[in-house]
This record gives C-alpha cells, sequence and structure tokens, in this order.
C-alpha cells in the first residue's frame, strides 16, 4: 500500500496534501504529452512524490513508468501552488498538489505508446497543442508554450 492509499483510510475524502513532480519534455521545439485513459486529457509525464524521494527522483521514475524514457538533464522549469491546485477527483477525494516541474530536452529509450494511464504519447508545437490539456496541468503546459522564463514561481 502507497502512503496516499494509507491516508486516505484515515482521512476518507477530505483535503490531503501532495507532490507532484513532471517532466516536460521537449524534441525539437515540441513538448511531448501523455493522453491520459481516465478522463481523456492530455498532460504530461508525471505523479506523485513517494515519502524519501528527491524531486528529480520522483520526477524520474514517474517519466519512466509512464513513458519508459530515462530523463536526464533535468532543469527546474517551475513550482506551482496555490488555490488552483486544489482539485476534487471524480470519487470526491480532494487534494492540495505542490507541482514541482523540470524540463529537459535529454533522455532516452523507446517510447511506450499505451499503458494503464495512457492512450498515446505525442510531441506538439507551441502553435499546435491538444485543446483538452488537463485542467491541474494546464498553467504550466501554457507557460511552456508563451516561453515563460524559469523557474516560474506560482
Amino acid at each position: 500500500m502507497n502512503y496516499i492509499e494509507t491516508m486516505r483510510r484515515f482521512i476518507g475524502h477530505e483535503t490531503l496534501m501532495t507532490v507532484g513532480c513532471g517532466v516536460i519534455i521537449e524534441h525539437n521545439g515540441q513538448i511531448l504529452l501523455q493522453h491520459r485513459t481516465d478522463d481523456d486529457t492530455w498532460c504530461i509525464p508525471g505523479g506523485l512524490m513517494e515519502i524519501g524521494e528527491t524531486f528529480a527522483e520522483a520526477a524520474s521514475r514517474e517519466v519512466f513508468e509512464e513513458t519508459d524514457l530515462i530523463v536526464n538533464h533535468l532543469e527546474l522549469f517551475g513550482l506551482y501552488s496555490g488555490e488552483q491546485n486544489v482539485f476534487e477527483y471524480p470519487n470526491r477525494d480532494r487534494v492540495f498538489s505542490v507541482q514541482v516541474i523540470f524540463k529537459t530536452a535529454s533522455y532516452s529509450g523507446e517510447l511506450r505508446q499505451e499503458g494503464m494511464e495512457t492512450k498515446e504519447h505525442r510531441f506538439f508545437s507551441r502553435d499546435n497543442l491538444p485543446f483538452n490539456l488537463t485542467t491541474r496541468q494546464k498553467p504550466f503546459i501554457i507557460d511552456w508554450k508563451e516561453g515563460k522564463a524559469t523557474p516560474v514561481l506560482r
């Protein structure tokens, strides 16, 4: 049982603070996005930090779990917090998720297209992003699109 499952046994659907770590993976000026199976939206690869991990370890682990890619030379892209990071999932679980987002153009491995959470992965240019970006990640994907100076602090 992981940390989130353990805490949910104690607090039910009440708001839980989490730390999400993700990576903006670039190739030829494009961003890698993941088409999610659960809500039919697009996001960057990433997920929740486990106890004892560093931010970079969590981000790298999540990217590998979701894509089979090994990311290198992670640079801090931004830190995202605030009221806009309070979410309620369809099962009524509430979270306040602080997001630590990295960026890299250095990776290796063969990109896996499908998985438990993934319909497909695809690279998108700044002017051709999908309309259905996940609400939880839209701010930093748009910051990438607009070429914001990093690190972005929100």
